[in-house]
C-alpha cells in the first residue's frame, strides 16, 4: 500500500501549498525508529546501479503489512509476524515502479538464527532484521521501511467511494460472495477480499495476487478523475492513507515530498507487480512453507539491482500478476 502512500502525496503537491500539504499529509505518517541503526553497513548490498544514467538514484523500499494498527508505530505486527512482505522499488527514471511480494512462508536463512520462515525474522527481531534476511536473500539495498495497516485500507476504499476489482471466478469469504466479474468493494467487503487464502486454488499466492491487484486498483482509483475533482474525498482518503503507515524515521517529511514531487509523473499502467520466483511448496517439521527458486531468483534480483526490471518484464510472465487473479 505504501506505493500508493507515497504517490498519493503527489496528487496533493500538484495541487498547490506544498509545506502545508506536507505538514498535513507527511506529519499524518508515523515514524519507526532505529531500523537501520544496527545494520553492518559493510555487509550491507551496494546502492542500486543503473545501467543508464538517469535523472535520479533509484529508491527502495520493504513493505510490511499487518492486520492491526496496534503496533505499526512500532514496525512490528500484532502477534509478531507479518502478513505482507514487498519490494518496492521507484526506478530513477522516475517512470517506472516494480512491486515484489515475497510469499511469507519463504524457507529461507535468516542471520544469526538459521534456516526458517521470512517472516519468522520479524517475529525474532523486527524491522532490522527483517531487511537483513531480504538483503542477504536478493542482495538489493533496502533504503527505506514501511509498515501498512491493512485495517487502515477499509477507511481508505470507503473514502474512494469504493474500488473496482475484476474477479476470475466466484469466490466466497465471510460474509460475502465475488462473483466472477467487475466487483465494486467497499471498505468491509475490501478486508474479506484481501484476507481471503482459503477456497483459493494458489491459496496464499492467490491472496499475495490480490494484495497487488487491489493496490493497483487503489493507485488507478486515486488518479480517477472522479477523485481528483472532489477535493474533499481526495483529503479524506490521504488523510486515511497517511494514518494507516509509518516509515523509517531516517524518512523526513521534506523527503516524502521531495520523493512525491519526482513521481509526479508516474501512472497506474508503469506499475508491475511479481511475486518472487517460487519453485514449489513442502513441509519442514510441522511447517508448511514454499521453497524459493534462486536460479529465476537471482536474475530478478539482478535486475533491480542494475535497475532494468522494467526493461526485462517479459522474463518474469510466470511471476507477474495476471490481469484476472482469482
Amino acid at each position: 500500500m505504501a506505493l500508493g502512500v507515497l504517490v498519493l502525496l503527489v496528487v496533493a503537491v500538484v495541487g498547490g501549498g506544498l509545506w502545508f500539504l506536507t505538514d498535513r499529509y507527511g506529519g499524518n505518517v508515523d515514524r519507526v525508529a532505529g531500523v537501520f541503526t544496527d545494520l553492518d553497513e559493510d555487509a550491507r548490498p551496494a546502492p542500486a546501479t543503473p545501467t543508464e544514467e538517469t535523472s535520479a538514484e533509484p529508491v527502495t523500499f520493504l513493505l510490511v503489512g499487518s492486520d492491526s494498527r496496534g503496533t505499526v508505530n512500532e514496525g512490528i505486527a500484532a502477534g509478531g509476524r507479518s502478513d505482507a512482505i514487498m519490494i518496492a522499488r521507484f526506478s530513477g527514471d522516475r517512470q517506472h515502479a516494480q512491486l515484489v511480494s515475497i510469499p511469507r512462508d519463504s524457507w529461507v536463512d535468516i542471520p544469526g538464527y538459521g534456516t526458517n520462515k521470512i517472516n519468522a525474522a520479524y517475529a525474532f527481531a523486527g524491522p532490522t532484521l527483517l531487511i537483513q534476511t531480504v538483503e542477504q536473500l536478493t542482495r538489493v539495498r533496502i533504503d527505506h521501511y514501511v509498515a501498512i495497516d491493512f485495517e487502515g485500507i477499509v477507511q481508505v476504499t470507503d473514502d474512494l467511494g469504493g474500488v473496482d476489482v475484476v474477479v476470475a471466478e466466484t469466490t466466497s469469504n465471510g460474509p460475502y460472495t465475488f462473483p466472477a466479474g467487475v466487483n465494486h468493494l467497499d471498505g468491509d467487503q475490501a478486508r474479506w477480499y484481501l484476507g481471503q487464502r482459503y477456497g483459493l486454488e494458489g491459496g496464499d499466492f492467490d491472496r499475495v495476487r490480490r494484495q497487488q491487484q487491489f493496490i493497483e486498483a487503489v493507485f488507478g482509483q486515486l488518479f480517477s478523475s472522479g477523485t481528483l475533482s472532489d477535493p474533499g474525498r481526495l483529503d479524506a482518503a490521504l488523510l486515511a492513507v497517511t494514518s494507516a503507515v509509518a516509515v523509517d524515521d531516517t524518512l523526513g517529511n521534506g523527503d516524502l515530498l521531495s520523493l512525491a514531487y519526482s513521481l509526479r509523473d508516474l501512472r497506474p499502467e508503469a506499475v508491475d507487480s511479481f511475486t518472487a520466483p517460487v519453485l514449489g511448496t513442502g513441509t519442514e517439521g510441522a511447517a508448511n512453507v514454499v521453497y524459493l527458486n534462486r536460479v529465476t531468483g537471482d536474475r530478478m534480483w539482478a535486475y533491480l539491482q542494475n535497475d532494468s526490471l522494467s526493461q526485462n518484464t517479459a522474463e518474469f510472465d510466470t511471476e507477474a500478476l495476471p490481469d484476472v487473479p482469482r
